[in-house]
């Protein structure tokens, strides 16, 4: 992992009224959602006359309702994305175990990168420290491109690695060791104009400090790695 800082300060300063000039390093895990509906209601049957009794009447064929679904769209030039999936936490991360913390590091990152994608941040809010400063900065930016008809596109990030040791701290915290791969990011504005492009930064190592507490992981701070 490079020493490069994941919550640059360049990745999380405020958007000026969120114009221009922010840029953040981690956007959007694309996933697939998909649901239909599907069903039909059949035409009324014919009816016959006592002339034409010996005559077979034609019955109405039940036209099926083209089936609908509602499907990704990753955002572009065109616009912001669309029915973005709600990261699902896996069985495993909640167990207090190191394939447990594991599973949740990577669950977290995924819950950063659905705030990215979308301006929610509640997910990643409620499993995270408000006292996590880089945090609560990259919520500003997510929260600040998504208002007014802005959004975000590109930029999906990827977790080739995470690792911890799964030894607690004397603080109580275990430390879980994640690098991060991010592609290139946009900035659009509510007018469809390019406002800025982040290029494709060099993979980034950050620290992630979290406690396993009433059954569930949660994130005390995570910050950049550093030589």
């Amino acid at each position: 992992m490079t020493s490069q800082n994941f919550f640059s300060s360049r990745a999380l300063v405020s958007p000026r009224t969120v114009q221009s000039g922010a840029a953040a390093l981690v956007v959007g895990l694309a996933l697939a959602l998909s649901g239909c509906n599907s069903g039909g209601s059949p035409g009324p049957g014919g009816t016959s006359s006592p002339v034409s009794a010996e005559t077979p009447t034609a019955t109405a064929t039940p036209t099926p309702t083209p089936t609908s679904s509602a499907v990704y769209q990753p955002a572009d030039a065109s616009g912001p994305a669309q029915n973005v999936p709600v990261p699902v936490l896996p069985e495993v991360a909640k167990t207090e175990t190191k394939e447990g913390l594991e599973a949740f590091a990577k669950y977290w990152f995924e819950l950063l990168s659905y705030g990215y994608e979308t301006g929610n941040t509640k997910p990643l809010s409620a499993v995270t420290s408000p006292s996590c400063t880089m945090c609560e900065r990259a919520k500003q930016v997510q929260q600040g491109w998504h208002q007014d008809g802005r959004w975000l596109a590109g930029g999906r990030v990827s977790t080739p690695s995470i690792n911890t040791t799964f030894v607690v701290a004397p603080d109580g915290n275990y430390q879980v060791a994640v690098q991060v791969s991010q592609e290139a990011l946009s900035y659009y504005n509510s007018d469809k104009s390019l406002d800025s492009t982040d290029p494709k930064p060099a993979d980034s190592g950050s620290l992630m400090l979290a406690v396993f507490r009433e059954g569930s992981w949660f994130v005390q701070t995570v910050e950049p790695i550093v030589g």
